[in-house]
C-alpha cells in the first residue's frame, strides 16, 4: 500500500484530511475546513510546501512530547504530526511527509470521523 491523502466528512458536517503512509499510519493531520474544496486545497499546499523545511515548526506539547506543524508560506498552518517518543522520531516524521506528500493521490472517504 502507498501513501494517500484521505478526505472525510467530520460529525459537524465540515471536512478534514489525513496524510496516511503505506502502513496506515497517519503523518499529518489538517484543521477542518467547512467544504469539500477547500479540503482539496488544504491538500494541494500541503504537495506545494511540504518540501521546504523552513516552513516546518518543530514544537513540544506541555508533557515534552515533540511534534510538528506544517505551514504554507502565508504562515497559516495546514497540517500537524502526532505526538513523538523523541525528537528523531519526529524528524523522520518530517521526512515521511516529504517523501511521501507531492505526489500521494486523494481518496475522499465517506464515514464521519470525530
Amino acid at each position: 500500500m502507498s501513501a494517500k491523502f484521505e478526505i472525510k466528512p467530520t460529525r459537524n458536517g465540515q471536512f478534514c484530511f489525513h496524510l496516511k503512509a503505506g502502513n496506515g499510519e497517519i503523518i499529518l493531520a489538517s484543521e477542518t475546513y467547512p467544504h469539500i474544496e477547500a479540503a482539496k486545497n488544504g491538500i494541494e499546499s500541503v504537495k506545494k510546501n511540504s518540501q521546504d523545511d523552513a516552513l516546518y515548526e518543530r514544537k513540544t506539547d506541555k508533557q515534552g512530547a515533540p511534534f510538528f506543524v506544517l505551514k504554507a508560506a502565508n504562515q497559516e498552518i495546514i497540517g500537524k504530526s502526532e505526538m513523538y517518543s523523541s525528537s528523531s522520531a519526529m524528524e523522520n516524521g518530517i521526512a515521511a511527509v516529504k517523501e511521501n506528500a507531492p505526489g500521494a493521490p486523494v481518496v475522499e472517504v465517506a464515514e464521519a470521523s470525530a
